[in-house]
């Protein structure tokens, strides 16, 4: 079977789910489970005899059935039928208390597809092919295309979790890692940071033995607190080639923003989750339910607030080297916010080399009505001077318009963005824009402000621009209608987040 038909029956398969009832969040963690049984099985045989031990299956306490068949897919793929579906879910529940990876994968895990037929189809579809000798691309091409699926699923939320491919890729360009280095993500999502940088460093250097093993078995750690999306994330980069199936896993499941890292890495890439403030729900003597501020006590903070964004802005500056590096996907509140937000800013302007800010189109995220910048900043030892000479700004988002289906953001999108940039050396950088000379042919897209002159704005304010927005002024240049009517839908869901944001802190 080509490849090409594999992941068109793999789709088709999805599509008669999603028919029944089933979205592609569902699906895919049931694609997740099957695929690691049978890659166990796999890598348990010639030429790789591993030898994977996986349990018998476990009553409900915990403990082996006596005499109980093994949680294995030799044993799934001989059953049919009633007997199919019942033997499956409780391997599910089973594999779902053991320890390490196999334990990480399986957690929470539960039988979505209640056709027993279905269920087989799958597990013969599976069965036909020897995913271990698929190629890293191949079977990374199927799950990543699942989880882009999964993400344009409004209803399931995944959104979220799935940061615009070609936005990351711009990011890992302009970061430029390097081999033997260590990568973080404290709220890793999917995985989208790790397997862009995986490629770049595989494509961009000839790795010797030991560089293939760091980037392989080192390179990589990250934070992820939704079981669900963790699980998803291990299987990504577990199809791609990172990660073992025997080892511990590479994400944890602990809430990043608890305590302090226990070492610090050389980049940190990330894409903090939507929503402006942490919180946790409780019920009180009444019965009634109750949301309440979530307050991070971390002496290393220079902010205690109930702001994520800013926690997480903190907390990753935490956890470079002091001579790692950041980029860091933040909404606009960040830039602007009094209180915590402007000190926070100051702190990072001295503190850090805040060098670099890319404000970004709305429309280019599932989640709508973000509007949202890339922070590229370098860590720095303590000093009594500010380590931030001057700031450059892109700004890539007045007269920039981009929908999800029509016009996605593509990586050429944002070739003159990392060319302004310059990765190469970012102390050369020339400004295309000028108050008394002809712009260049990015349109003055690319400026720079000194540090005294971003420290003399209200609030030490980052939410600088200075492009004309044409759509005030000429009405013979308006967006299609349809880029309208989204720009228009995603005012008016940001306006109501806010709303909802107010009333819960009430």
């Amino acid at each position: 079977m080509t490849d090409a038909t594999i992941i068109s029956r793999i789709w088709n398969l999805a599509n008669v789910m999603r028919d029944d009832g089933i979205g592609y969040g569902d699906y895919l963690e049931q694609i997740t489970y099957l695929l690691f049984l049978k890659m166990v099985e796999e890598l348990n045989k010639p030429p790789y005899n591993r030898g994977i031990q996986l349990p018998k299956l476990k009553d409900i306490n915990g403990d082996e059935i006596p005499g109980g068949e093994s949680c294995n897919w030799e044993t799934l793929r001989t059953k049919n039928g009633a007997d199919l579906e019942s033997y499956y879910s409780q391997l599910l529940r089973s594999l779902s208390t053991e320890k390490g990876m196999l334990g990480q994968i399986f957690t929470k895990s539960q039988n979505k597809i209640q056709d027993p037929a279905k269920l087989q189809k799958i597990v013969s579809l599976i069965d036909k092919e020897n995913w271990s000798m698929m190629g890293a691309d191949v079977k990374g091409k199927i799950y990543e295309g699942l989880l882009e699926r999964n993400a344009e699923d409004v209803k399931s939320g995944a959104g979220q979790y799935f940061t615009p491919r070609a936005l990351i890729k711009t990011m890992v360009k302009c970061i430029d890692p390097k081999p033997m280095k260590t990568i973080a993500d404290p709220a890793c999502g999917s995985g989208g940071f790790f397997l862009a940088s995986y490629d770049y460093l595989a494509e961009q250097n000839k790795l010797d033995k030991d560089e293939k093993k760091f980037l392989k078995e080192s390179t990589f750690h990250g934070n992820e607190i939704v079981a669900g999306t963790r699980r998803t994330c291990l299987m990504n980069l577990y199809l791609h080639g990172i990660g073992e199936i025997d080892e511990e896993p590479l994400i944890k499941s602990s809430d990043a923003l608890v305590a302090s890292e226990s070492t610090t890495y050389d980049y940190v890439l990330a894409n903090p989750p939507f929503g402006k403030k942490s919180s946790y729900t409780i019920t009180n003597e009444e019965g009634e339910i109750e949301n309440s501020d979530l307050n991070y006590n971390r002496q290393d903070f220079w902010e205690t607030t109930s702001n994520k964004q800013l926690n997480f802005l903190q907390h990753i500056r935490t956890m470079l080297k002091v001579t790692g590096e950041a980029a860091v996907v933040l909404p606009d509140n960040v830039l602007f916010e009094g209180g915590a937000g402007e000190e926070v800013r100051k702190q990072l302007l001295k503190t850090t080399e805040l060098h670099t800010i890319l404000r970004l189109p709305t429309g280019i995220f599932y989640a709508h009505g973000v509007k949202a910048n890339v922070l590229f900043f370098n860590n720095k030892p303590a000093s009594k001077d500010p380590w931030t000479k001057e700031v450059w700004i892109y700004d890539y988002r007045t007269n920039i318009h981009h929908t999800l289906k029509k016009k996605p953001l593509t990586e050429s999108d944002l070739d003159d963005f990392v060319k302004c940039y310059n990765p190469s050396n970012i102390y050369k950088r020339k400004e295309t824009w000028s108050d008394t000379e002809p712009v260049e042919v990015s349109n003055g897209r690319w400026r720079k402000y000194s540090y005294d002159e971003i420290l003399a704005r209200d609030k030490t304010s980052l939410d600088i621009f200075w492009l004309k927005d044409n759509s005030l002024t000429d009405l013979d240049n308006l967006p299609d209608p349809d880029e309208l009517a989204g720009e228009i839908i995603e005012n008016i869901e940001a306006a109501l987040s806010s709303f909802e944001e107010i009333r819960n802190g009430l």
